[in-house]
């Protein structure tokens, strides 16, 4: 069976130095890397736990304690995220510094005349244009402070009931496909942290949470009840970015009759 995760990490723990771990020479090495024993002291591990992650036994590996050791390994953005992806564990940290998600992402939905959004993992809108600010009254229109969520829209901003049409059917059906779409990772921080705040914040969240209902997301046509527009019929399509699957385009395009 193939161990790619112990590999990976036996490459580069082999491949720092212990100057460059900030450690001493420490005399003679047969290899020129830290130790086993020494990367375990810095993670703060048994040796006997790091031995079997790297051999590939069945250990259990958080994502605190991958964040230590992408840390002490000194790894680059792309090699974190390609550790974190092996252990199939999110990363605490989010996006790292330096790769934030809006990047390259603003000339996407910028391009798109139709309203047009980006969601990530926890559903925070990381991008989106003009036309969907203008829609998504209460939530795309704020600018400032933590990305605007569309499940903390939903549920906490009294103009979302109002704004959407059906709204009971909506939001059943929007905690649905969150809870297929983050899977596993619902128990892993930083979603299950967001996950706690709604349901403190939301009752209506809690009994959809607590249904353990589940269904794909799809497209289809959406209704707003516009304040200034009025009433709307559009239809949604979404897809993943293909270089960054966590990420959601959504687009509202003109309903066809």
């Amino acid at each position: 069976m193939q161990n790619t995760l112990g590999e990976f990490i036996r490459a580069h723990r082999e491949r720092l130095t212990p100057a460059g771990a900030g450690l001493p020479g420490g005399g003679r090495r047969r290899t020129p890397g830290l130790r086993r024993e020494e990367l375990a002291q810095l993670c703060e591990v048994s040796p006997t736990w790091l031995t079997w992650l790297e051999q590939g036994r069945q250990v259990s590996a958080s994502g605190k304690m991958l964040a230590r050791l992408a840390e002490v390994l000194h790894l680059t953005v792309a090699e974190r995220a390609y550790l974190f992806s092996l252990a199939d564990r999110l990363d605490p940290a989010g996006e790292a510094e330096g790769d934030s998600p809006e990047q390259g992402l603003d000339a996407i939905v910028q391009a798109i005349t139709a309203p047009a959004y980006i969601l990530n993992r926890e559903w925070d809108a990381v991008a989106w244009n003009a036309q969907a600010a203008a829609l998504f009254v209460g939530w795309l229109d704020r600018r400032g402070g933590q990305h605007p969520n569309q499940l903390r829209f939903m549920f906490t901003e009294p103009r979302a009931p109002e704004l959407i049409v059906d709204w009971p059917e909506r939001a059943e059906r929007l905690v649905a496909e969150f809870r297929a779409d983050c899977g596993k990772y619902a128990y892993q921080e930083p979603l299950s942290g967001m996950i706690a705040e709604l349901v403190q914040a939301s009752p209506a969240f809690e009994q959809l949470w607590q249904s353990q209902k589940v269904i794909s997301r799809e497209g289809g046509r959406r209704r707003f009840h516009h304040p200034e527009q009025g009433l709307l019929t559009l239809q949604q399509v979404t897809s993943h970015l293909a270089q960054r699957r966590e990420l959601k385009l959504v687009m509202l395009l003109p309903a066809v009759q």
